[in-house]
Parts: structure tokens; sequence; C-alpha cells
């Protein structure tokens, strides 16, 4: 099929409150990890989800231990 012969109209049009509307989603990483069998039943008992729903438990521990950097004032001589 050429390009020109390509219906196009079924495709909304990008506007600026597209942009307005996007969020940045950090990039994801595969990774392969062990956990506990009763966990991994824990996070699957509400359903589909459990990978999002275990990052989202690890974001929050992560971010409830993150300390803010403070500047060091200098030194007076």
């Amino acid at each position: 099929m050429a390009d020109e012969d390509i219906d196009y109209t079924d495709i909304p049009e990008i506007s600026e409150d597209l942009f307005e509307q996007a969020t940045i989603v950090p990039a994801k990483q595969l990774i392969t990890i062990r956990l506990d069998a009763d966990i991994v039943a824990w996070l699957k008992r509400n359903g589909r989800g459990y990978q999002t729903r275990t990052n989202k438990i690890l974001r929050a521990v992560m971010e409830s231990q993150e300390k803010p950097t403070r500047k060091r004032a200098g030194k007076a001589a």
C-alpha cells in the first residue's frame, strides 16, 4: 500500500491540549526478583496489576526514606 492510499481520517489531531495533559512516566526496567511465595500471593490476591502494585509499594517506601539534601553552610575562617 502506498503512503498516499492510507486513510488517516480516524486519527485525532495533535493539539497543545494533548501535551498539557500528558505526564512523564519513568522508564521501566525488566528485572528478575525472588520474593517469598506468600508475598506474591498477597500481591496477586487483588487480581491483575500486581506488578504495578509492587512498583507503587516500593516507590512509596523509597520516597519515605529519601532525605532532603541540605547544603552545608561555609565555615567561617
